[in-house]
């Protein structure tokens, strides 16, 4: 079948090539970059590459993959990429837009893939200190406490470029709970009432669109966990979850998070968390592989062949100093890369290793912060982990 796949892609001139496009850098480490099996095999990886097959011949069938961290994925520009990389692959095989929040109510950073906006008065809460409330996969909360609250998502994203993805939808799903009832607005004024249990209300609509709002009817309030914006015929989609400053103990803190995860039911999830654990001087190497373990046993009880891809963590100073937990933190993804059989991307060695932070940072890719990346950094850094990915697609 890999033969057939490489064939059909050729002719039909789909191979991609925006991610053999980056520019090179001395500093970049393009030789180390691939994918690590310390197991010797990844067996769910090669089910998600033969998934990956039937969809890029075929245009049918469903891949997903959820990505979470922290503020690197929050942001948004690291994942989008991936998502246009992959989309790029074939033509028309864009799925459901996936996992979206209103972070504009939890007066906080959207990622810059779509808009959101809101009215009323809302709280927010996220993983870092969830108080009182029940915490899902999107790691955040924000409640509503009357029926003048409303929220807009919107997928025109912010960042205009030519040939942007337009993604359409015509299924939402809202994750939440409360005594008032959520209902869409159609056109800004027909109401659309959904049905559903606790915790969750699924709308059909009778039209395609790219945006929606999201209102309340009732008395009492709703604590909304986000949306899933989806469409019929499968295809691909990529849902990003990423909290600012969230670490491994923070993501354990959702207690809705596993149960969530079955209307996303990823085939692969790249967890990109750990640059926030070694920020601290209490870090602790055997707590941040107990915290892993336990991430990775949640995905497993949803999808027993989930794929798993550590990408490992960058290169970052503490105290205008390069922070002496990364190298250890780069075992411990090694160690539980063998011992769930899953694939890690060593992007602190990719990147340069130590001290590179400081020259991505005079290249305009990185931040003064020596810790977080600018836009063209993200991309950057979303074409080399998608390079891996494919090299080792195409290896099989």
């Amino acid at each position: 079948m890999r033969k057939a796949v490489l064939t059909v892609l050729f002719l039909l001139l789909l191979l991609p090539s925006q991610a053999r496009r980056q520019p090179r850098y001395p500093f970049v480490r393009t030789d180390l970059n691939y994918l690590q099996m310390p197991a010797g095999s990844a067996p769910d990886f090669q089910l998600f590459c033969r998934k990956l097959d039937t969809l890029l011949l075929t245009g049918g069938g469903d891949v997903r993959i959820l990505h979470v961290g922290g503020s690197h994925i929050q942001g948004g520009t690291l994942s989008d990429r991936l998502r246009r990389n992959f989309l790029g692959l074939r033509y028309g095989i864009a799925g459901g837009r996936g996992l979206v929040f209103p972070f504009s109510a939890a007066h906080t950073n959207t990622p810059v893939s779509y808009n959101s906006s809101f009215m009323g008065i809302w709280e927010g809460v996220n993983c870092l200190k969830p108080g009182d409330e029940k915490l899902g996969l999107a790691g955040m909360a924000v409640t509503a406490q009357d029926t003048s609250a409303r929220v807009v998502i919107d997928l025109v994203p912010r960042e205009k470029r030519l040939l942007q993805q337009r993604y359409t939808f015509n299924k939402v799903d809202v994750l939440g709970g409360g005594s008032l009832e959520p209902v869409l607005l159609l056109n800004g004024r027909d109401t659309l009432r959904g049905v559903g249990t606790a915790g969750l209300r699924h709308f059909d609509l009778p039209y395609y669109t790219d945006w929606i709002q999201l209102a309340f009817t009732g008395k009492g309030s709703y604590s909304l966990r986000g949306l899933y914006l989806d469409k019929p015929g499968g295809g691909f989609s990529l849902s990003e979850a990423g909290v600012n400053g969230a670490t491994t103990d923070s993501w354990l803190k959702c207690d809705l998070w596993e149960q969530e995860m079955h209307r996303v039911m990823p085939d692969m999830v790249i967890f990109s968390i750990g640059i926030n654990d070694i920020q601290g001087a209490d870090f602790n190497v055997r707590r941040f592989k107990a915290n892993y373990r336990e991430l990775v046993k949640r995905v497993r009880r949803v999808n027993p062949r989930c794929a798993i891809l550590f990408s490992g963590i960058n290169d970052s100073w503490r105290r205008r100093e390069n922070n002496p937990h990364t190298r250890a933190v780069e075992d411990a993804f090694r160690d539980l890369a063998k011992e769930f059989h899953a694939v890690f991307w060593d992007w602190y060695q990719v990147m340069g290793g130590s001290g590179s932070m400081a020259l991505w940072e005079q290249a305009g890719l990185a931040q003064a912060d020596k810790v977080h990346f600018t836009p063209n950094g993200y991309r950057l850094v979303g074409d080399l982990l998608f390079d891996a990915i494919m090299d080792e697609y195409y290896r099989r």
